[in-house]
């Protein structure tokens, strides 16, 4: 008999989660991911991408407003297993205890550091030099439950949120693979998270996406590769808002002032902070597309030389 699990998702991290139970033919018996939302100009309704993928399959869907009030249908299913991975919404512990195998979770970060919804872009912005990935027995309290695995990733110097997304989605799908089996055969064990080490990483808020320039250069292109390619941080310039898309450091002396636009440096548009420059290779000035550094530095860029960001 396929052990039968249910897999609860909702962004893209999570479908390389689904699309390894998948290849290990586990038996889906059905997926939950959190409502299709209206997105754009245009608010159109968009399907999540775990359902798209769920669809693609020909697996059913569960898409609850409240899972807390609405799961009979989760144990209609039956599960042997229910694993999830960035669903959403905190799930009522009648549900979790229900599988014979239990309910892991597959976590964005090396428990107990960085527990909560935002385990990446945080990492980056705190300077870690790694992070990882934990699977976890999922209990009431986030992110809190017993580990039985973990891999670590490195973050290099110049990776961003994205790059360690992409790591991130690889490093899972393998853990899980090796994971699940100990959980059939029961071999798996599970250690508690020691909870005088635990930190949290909260969703990314409005506030978070301003970069404050008056921070040392490392503090500022942690902050701002942290939010590449999502949210995306920015500085001002008078009233205009400027969007970070791609940037590099130059550590360097200098007698500038903080944020002061210097024109080209090794071919990014520089911006003075404490200890050297913020070199921009690709920003966004409110109401304008996005440009590379000597596009901005032959328009908007010579106007605003020697005067700040901020």
């Amino acid at each position: 008999m396929k052990t039968r699990i249910v897999f609860m998702g909702t962004p893209d991290i999570a479908c390389a989660m689904l699309q390894q139970l998948l290849d290990d033919e586990y038996e889906i018996v059905g997926v939950v991911s959190q409502p299709d939302k209206k997105v754009g100009r245009k608010q159109e309704m968009k399907m999540t991408e775990v359902k798209q993928l769920a669809l693609k399959h020909q697996l059913e869907v569960f898409q609850p407003l409240s899972i807390k009030e609405d799961y009979q249908k989760i144990i209609d299913w039956n599960p042997d297993l229910i694993v999830t991975c960035a669903y959403g919404q905190f799930i009522p512990q009648k549900l979790l205890d229900y599988p014979p195998l239990g309910s892991i979770n597959v976590h964005a970060s090396l428990l107990p550091k960085l527990r909560g919804g935002a385990p990446i872009h945080w990492a980056i912005i705190q300077g870690h030099k790694e992070t990882g990935i934990s699977i976890m027995r999922m209990i009431q309290r986030m992110d809190a439950g017993a580990v039985m695995a973990q891999k670590p990733v490195p973050i290099h110097e110049d990776d961003t949120t994205g790059d360690v997304y992409e790591k991130l989605k690889v490093c899972g799908a393998e853990l899980l693979h090796e994971s699940i089996p100990r959980l059939i055969e029961q071999t798996a064990e599970f250690i508690e998270q020691d909870e005088k080490t635990a930190t949290f990483a909260y969703n990314i808020a409005k506030e978070d996406e301003k970069i404050n320039l008056d921070s040392d250069i490392h503090s500022v292109y942690n902050h701002i590769r942290g939010l590449i390619p999502f949210p995306v941080g920015y500085f001002y310039h008078d009233d205009k808002k400027i969007k970070l898309h791609k940037v590099r450091k130059k550590l360097s002396d200098h007698n500038r002032q903080i944020g002061e636009c210097c024109g080209i440096i090794d071919r990014g548009y520089a911006i003075a902070v404490k200890g050297g420059y913020i070199l921009l290779d690709e920003l966004q000035v409110e109401g304008k597309g996005r440009v590379d550094a000597q596009s901005f530095a032959n328009a908007q860029g010579r106007v605003w030389l020697n005067t700040c960001m901020h």
